[in-house]
């Protein structure tokens, strides 16, 4: 069963933007994609809310964000928040591998 977590980065004049970018081209972001148990790691902006950065971060199972929690990025991605003065909300999911019949056919593929 896999664990996805969505992270909601605020900051003020663009700095949740910023730090996704700079997660993405500093490699950090490509670093954890290629961590052992990563699912996804996925950046979206808010049409709401342009202060607002959704991260989508999914993986194998809670050893997986364990392992992921203490490795070397975690430091690179306290200190980027702090650098962009990011404040947060978490929701963790887990997954359910079964759709009802009635909701696939709202689903267009």
């Amino acid at each position: 069963m896999s664990i996805t977590v969505n992270i909601r980065y605020r900051g003020k004049n663009g700095a949740a933007k910023r730090f996704a970018e700079e997660m993405i081209s500093g490699g950090t972001v490509a670093d954890i994609r290629n961590e052992a148990g990563n699912l996804k790691y996925e950046y979206f902006q808010s049409l709401d809310d342009p202060e607002t950065i959704l991260l989508i971060d999914s993986w194998e199972d809670q050893k997986a964000i364990d392992i992921h929690h203490a490795s070397p990025m975690m430091k690179t991605i306290t200190e980027l928040r702090q650098k962009y003065d990011l404040h947060m909300t978490v929701e963790r999911y887990k997954s359910d591998d079964t759709m009802p019949e009635s909701d696939k056919s709202f689903i267009r593929k």
